[in-house]
């Protein structure tokens, strides 16, 4: 097996990320003390038990799911594939009682069609357990208690349960968006990316609907992502009390080493809709940041040593909005004593701009590409 591979024994767990972000990834894990960690395009592999993959979703800000390898096999075709799902005792997580998901990527081998193979999937498991409880569980596409992923790569397919369920950037406390919100946990990945610290001053200048703002207050309170939702794992069969006395102990150890510190986090914006909508979340996420209406071209400067980091509208575009250039321009200007991020699909801005970034990344907001461009203090 090649090393993009590892043994399943070994890693069997998964987290997955949004493309240039597994690198925060790899690096929250490892603070989090999760084992045998490698870091791949898509994710991060991992060792260990239940708890670690517990520990993983709730205390992930980064991730976008957290999966467990329970099969791998070589399924050239279709029977091959129904053989060797059926082969996984899946009992020990479902009955009639719940329902299922199967989701399946193809990334090459003779089988090519993710819908094909996620139908297999999905017989092979309903006909397990027809034949030995009498009844099956139901397909539930939107939100099912056992979401069921399937990845063929060179015949080789491996089959995982998803621990997270609903995906893990949404963390709920985001009822409240404006138009082209960035994700949570991409907003997460740009605070490690850019080095900011928690407890650092913050500032975000076009702050939309505030989730830079909050991810950063959410860290430096030591308030753990997940804290606010129920998992997949929860309502699985296999939640049982052992596995409810290891999410018990999960969840007092994320209380007991979140490390709180102040924090001087604020969030302005030239839309008073945004500002409301930013301080509704905030509070839903239990925490405090400064809200203010302050347009782009009347910003203050910022405390040496801030952080500023934002995510401009992607409606704007640069190249047709010279006013909005200036603008920020003039903003740089303005906090020169501060690091300044900024995360746009726009990869001229810099050229635009007059002004070349002390650091570039590419970073994909759902499908877009998009360049973190930061600026460091002069």
């Amino acid at each position: 097996m090649s090393d993009d591979r590892p043994s399943i024994e070994e890693r069997p767990f998964f987290a997955t990320a949004a493309k240039g972000t597994e690198g925060a990834l790899r690096d929250e894990l490892r603070d989090m003390r999760v084992a045998k960690i490698r870091a791949t395009r898509g994710g991060v592999y991992f060792g260990g038990d239940q708890g670690h993959a517990m520990r993983a979703c709730l205390r992930s800000r980064v991730a976008s799911r957290i999966l467990c390898a329970v099969g791998e096999f070589y399924a050239p075709d279709g029977d091959a594939l129904y053989e060797g799902v059926s082969a996984i005792d899946w009992a020990q997580w479902l009955g009639a009682e719940r329902t299922l998901g199967v989701a399946a990527t193809v990334k090459s081998g003779d089988l090519t069609h993710s819908g094909f193979v996620a139908q297999r999937t999905k017989d092979a498991v309903v006909d397990q357990l027809r034949d030995r409880e009498g009844d099956r569980p139901d397909v539930e596409r939107s939100d099912p208690d056992l979401r069921i992923t399937v990845h063929i790569d060179h015949n080789l397919a491996r089959i995982y349960v998803d621990y997270s369920g609903t995906p893990l950037p949404k963390r709920g406390y985001r009822t409240n968006v404006v138009e082209a919100p960035l994700r949570e946990n991409l907003a997460a990945a740009m605070l490690r990316l850019s080095g900011y610290q928690p407890g650092t001053f913050l500032l975000d200048p076009m702050c939309g609907s505030g989730t830079i703002a909050i991810e950063a207050a959410m860290w430096s309170a030591g308030i753990a992502p997940g804290a606010q939702r129920r998992f997949g794992f929860e309502r699985w069969r296999s939640f049982d009390d052992t596995a409810k006395e290891s999410w018990r102990v999960e969840n007092q150890r994320a209380e007991r080493f979140a490390e709180a510190v102040e924090s001087d986090t604020y969030a302005s914006d030239n839309d008073k809709a945004a500002l409301v909508a930013a301080s509704a979340n905030a509070k839903r996420a239990g925490v405090d940041i400064a809200c203010a209406h302050v347009d782009l071209k009347e910003l203050d400067p910022a405390p040496p040593g801030s952080w500023v980091i934002t995510n401009p509208p992607y409606g704007v575009r640069l190249e047709r909005d010279r006013d909005w250039v200036k603008y920020f321009r003039r903003a740089l200007d303005v906090l020169r004593d501060s690091t300044v991020v900024v995360i746009t699909p726009d990869r001229d801005l810099p050229h635009m701009l007059k002004i070349k970034p002390d650091g570039e990344h590419t970073l994909y907001n759902g499908n877009i590409e998009c360049r973190m461009y930061t600026w460091k203090p002069c």
